[in-house]
């Protein structure tokens, strides 16, 4: 009994470290993001000739680039445009999915079928043509790469919310419920997706890096966010030929972002251990 005692105490102050950690690495990232832009000396697109391509000083922390612009308010505003991204199409991909995968899960039989293979349909082309595709068609911008992000970006979260709709929806205190005469979208809102809010969270969280990666990935390849604005993908496609001789206009926005999408990964790997392990309990 001590030993079971001491793997749970591990397994709890484990995972809530990793989580305390990714909380406190995403908000100074987010403090950053926001406040850099905003209170800054520099502004992100302020161009001097006479101190191009220095590197970094207490003037200017990240350094400047080819065209004189101050690296570290550059990073910080393309940081900024990142999480309006992520957090934009995370919550807009989650509100459908969470529809979607409800009604097909509860409703079931051939209602299930009809819309689980449209999604199949629709997931059939890679995510990214459908960015590239609306990016061509509305213009390099933060509102179509958001467009792009949700056409397609719903569906492993409506998978998720479908399952667990399944599966709770035979357990005994819905049966129970169905007896007491309550109605069918009162039993699915108050009763069966706050029991499946564990992976929705899970899901909800490790959407945003993805899609963070997804615009940076983009706009370095050139068909991301235009000019004037900069995003980080944006930042570094601009480096790429600077490479060799000066590397740190490379180097802080990766930093930056590899930084934002560790942090996240971190906290949605804590959550998903914690609720894996609130099943293992209910499952005894």
């Amino acid at each position: 009994m001590p030993g079971r005692l001491r793997q749970h105490w591990k397994n709890y102050t484990g995972s809530s470290r990793m989580a305390v950690a990714g909380c406190v690495i995403l908000g100074v990232w987010i403090l950053f993001a926001v406040a850099v832009p905003l209170f800054g000396p520099w502004s992100y697109s302020a161009q001097d000739a006479e101190i191009r391509n220095q590197g970094a000083s207490l003037a200017h922390w990240f350094g400047t680039d080819r065209f004189g612009r101050d690296l570290f308010a550059r990073v910080w505003y393309g940081a900024g445009i990142s999480l309006i991204v992520g957090t934009a199409s995370t919550l807009v991909n989650g509100g459908i999915g969470i529809l979607y995968g409800a009604a097909a899960g509860y409703a079931g039989k051939r209602t299930d079928m009809i819309l689980m293979r449209i999604a199949d349909i629709i997931s059939a082309i890679p995510s990214m043509l459908y960015v590239i595709l609306i990016t061509l068609v509305m213009g390099a911008g933060i509102g179509s790469i958001i467009v792009g992000l949700c056409i397609a970006g719903w569906i492993s979260m409506a998978r998720i919310v479908r399952g667990e709709i399944i599966r709770l929806k035979e357990a005994d205190y819905i049966y129970a419920a169905r007896m007491e005469g309550i109605g069918r979208f009162r039993i699915l809102f108050r009763h069966i997706l706050p029991n499946a809010a564990g992976p929705i969270v899970v899901n909800m969280i490790f959407l945003v890096p993805q899609a963070i990666f997804t615009e940076a990935f983009l706009s370095f390849l050139g068909v991301g966010i235009a000019a004037p604005a900069a995003s980080l993908g944006t930042i570094i496609q601009e480096a790429r030929s600077q490479m060799m001789l000066y590397p740190y206009q490379m180097i802080f926005p990766l930093v930056v972002l590899c930084v934002m999408i560790l942090a996240l990964n971190m906290t949605g790997t804590a959550v998903e251990e914690r609720v894996g392990s609130r099943r293992g309990r209910e499952k005894k």
